[in-house]
């Protein structure tokens, strides 16, 4: 074997010729390079010479790593088919598109494999295979990944084979898959600052102009108003908006992650990590989310199976997650919460308690601990209705004009009573809206005080304070001409007030709208929004204006409309801006406000917990300590309806919910 390896393969044919051993060599590539170009060739003659270069050795020791094939070929092969795929694959760059690129990329890789088997050595295989990946895969990864078709444009228009198809790539030459992950976070990063640019757009656009109320007609008039509320729901529909492009991103990335890439760890988490940074971005993140669930427990569950519901709060917690201002998320719940359960707006009890269990699963107990403290309070406040019911009955008055009467007592401090407070503002003493002493008829009169009696009989020491603007009345009022002689009416506490004042005019006779505030003592701002329910609105307009336009202003006089007539038995008046939505950017600074003004408090408290097992004691100690002594003790003014911690007992604040009178 040696001498034919020296006297045969290294002897050159003729003087300044190669040796017979590189013409052999130079043969099989260019053959190699037939069988790439899809020319046929004769694999078993050069299996053949294959097998001969493999059986002998490059010295008469014939150690296994001197292999002639080794030696001789399998270097020249290596580098001529490195230098082959660099070319291709830059040329393949320029005139193919991404996914006829990673098509050809996985077939030459398999050409390969097929060629060492069939052709060369089986021990070539991880040698060729590292080649190909580095020069069609490694090297030319990030270029695939930009091109025009690439990622990108498979992400959009949902090419999850051609996706997978560069995942598989990419997973070949690197696990970790950094440039896949890399463009897959920029992808969301764009398509999620899209969204958020759109929803800061949506509002901030001013709201469409109304038409002016003397240009309405009569029968106009519900279109203005559809008008009226539609700019005052521009923000919450924006919000609406704002949540579902962020959970429909979201399920378009785990649709790609699952169907393109398997489900791969590393990706997932780049995704969710992307997701989380888009949420926390948008400013107004936290109201939004709250705001999408207030409008799914208020509506969105309506008619609804219970697997429906339950992927309705899914999606719900799914955003939540991602989420890292989980306290100010949590003064925008507790205030949607606060009218959900006061203004009987939830469809479900049930699922508003589901609701509040997943909150605990995923943030823990001191997130939900006030929140289950207001059902708490509700069931408590039943108890109370139906104890004061009895009460009444064991009184022996058989009064068949007595109002009756529906309370809710909360406890102050774990009720958001300012969500209510947004409409009044303050009067002109610097009364808040809720806690402003209203003048009553006697008949109302006498069913509150009865109530005060009967709560300080069971709770002494306790302070009652009437929130007004949080309660509403049922009522029975007849209108001749209307097609029912009596009609049932749900209105507010205040327009209740204003309906009484009628009982008591001879016909044809009017108060003005400073006379009403006089006799009932209601703030006028809330005052202006009532009248304009009872007295604009088509459906409502149990009273005349004069002189009649949209809006209220003083002078005008009011009477009771004789000729009002519906076709609707039970009628309910709605007062403007009365449900959720959006805050304005004053409202959202002072929530921002009170939101880091707890985190102070909770920042100092840590601080303190930590400065105590400091050793010696730091100077600054003194100081952390000051804030929290001085907060604890801090007492609303004696107007407000609520106190501080100060209090021996938790303060109650108490609503009428509902009372029957007639007019």
């Amino acid at each position: 074997m040696g001498l034919f390896r020296d006297q045969i393969l290294r002897t050159p044919v003729r003087e300044e010729l190669p040796t017979l051993l590189d013409i052999l060599t130079r043969i099989i590539l260019d053959q190699i390079q037939m069988d790439r170009d899809g020319e046929a060739i004769d694999q078993f003659l050069i299996k053949s010479n294959v097998y001969m270069l493999e059986g002998l050795y490059d010295s008469d020791q014939e150690v296994e790593d001197e292999k002639l094939y080794l030696h001789s070929f399998e270097g020249q092969f290596l580098d001529t088919s490195a230098e082959f795929y660099r070319e291709e694959g830059e040329r393949m760059l320029k005139e193919s598109d991404a996914g006829t690129y990673c098509r050809h990329a996985k077939r030459r890789i398999d050409e390969e494999d097929d060629r060492c088997r069939s052709t060369l050595s089986e021990s070539t295989t991880p040698k060729i295979q590292r080649v190909v990946e580095d020069e069609l895969i490694r090297h030319k990864m990030k270029g695939l990944i930009e091109m025009d078709s690439g990622v990108q444009y498979m992400v959009r228009n949902e090419k999850l084979h051609e996706l997978s198809l560069v995942f598989d790539l990419e997973a070949r030459v690197d696990p970790r898959k950094p440039e896949l992950t890399k463009a897959m976070q920029k992808i969301i990063l764009d398509m999620g600052t899209e969204i958020n640019n759109a929803a800061v757009a949506a509002s901030q656009a001013p709201p469409p102009s109304a038409p002016a109320a003397e240009e309405q007609e009569e029968g106009k008039d519900g279109k203005a108003k559809a008008g009226g509320a539609k700019a005052i729901n521009q923000q919450t529909a924006a919000a609406l908006r704002w949540v579902e492009e962020i959970l429909a991103l979201k399920d378009q990335f785990d649709k790609v992650c699952a169907a393109s890439f398997n489900s791969d760890q590393t990706v997932s988490t780049a995704i969710n990590r992307s997701m989380a940074d888009i949420i926390n971005a948008f400013s107004r993140g936290s109201e939004y989310i709250s705001l999408f669930i207030d409008d799914n427990l208020k509506k969105g569950i309506k008619d609804k199976s219970e697997a429906e519901i339950d992927r309705t709060l899914e999606r719900a917690i799914t955003i939540l997650r991602y989420l890292s201002d989980k306290d100010i998320f949590e003064t925008y719940y507790k205030k949607h919460l606060c009218k959900r359960l006061l203004l009987n707006k939830s469809q479900s009890i049930d699922v508003e308690k589901q609701m509040i269990s997943r909150m605990k699963i995923e943030l823990g107990n001191s997130f939900t601990l006030k929140l289950e403290a207001m059902f708490k309070d509700m069931t408590l406040s039943e108890e109370l209705s139906s104890g004061y019911r009895k009460y009444v009955a064991g009184l022996g008055e058989t009064d068949n004009k007595r109002a009756d009467l529906s309370i809710k007592v909360l406890t102050s401090m774990t009720w958001p009573l300012e969500a209510f407070r947004g409409g009044g503002g303050t009067g002109e003493d610097g009364q808040e809206a809720g806690a402003a002493q209203l003048i009553y008829p006697p008949v109302i009169e006498r069913v509150r005080k009865g109530f005060e009696r009967f709560y300080a009989d069971k709770h002494s020491g306790r302070r009652l304070t009437w929130q007004n603007n949080m309660g509403d009345a049922d009522m029975r009022a007849q209108f001749p001409k209307s097609r029912y002689p009596v009609h049932e009416i749900n209105c507010s506490t205040y327009a209740m007030l204003i309906l009484l004042l009628f009982n008591e005019l001879p016909a044809n006779a009017g108060l003005t709208l400073e006379e009403i505030q006089a006799q009932t003592n209601i703030p006028m701002g809330d005052l202006a929004r009532n009248l304009q329910s009872l007295a604009v609105a088509p459906k409502t307009r149990f009273l005349t204006k004069e002189p009649m336009s949209r809006d209220v202003n003083p002078g005008d006089r009011f009477s009771f409309n004789e000729g009002f007539s519906s076709k609707i038995l039970r009628i309910k008046v709605g007062v403007v801006s009365a449900g959720n939505k959006a805050e304005g950017d004053r409202e959202r600074k002072e929530t921002e406000k009170k939101s880091n003004d707890s985190r102070a408090f909770a920042v100092e408290a840590a601080v303190v917990r930590i400065m105590k097992y400091v050793s010696p004691p730091l100077a600054i100690a003194p100081y952390v300590c000051l804030p929290l002594l001085t907060g604890d003790f801090i007492v609303d003014n004696a107007k407000s309806s609520r106190t501080r911690s100060c209090s021996p007992r938790p303060s109650r604040s108490c609503r009428r919910s509902s009372s029957r009178t007639s007019t």
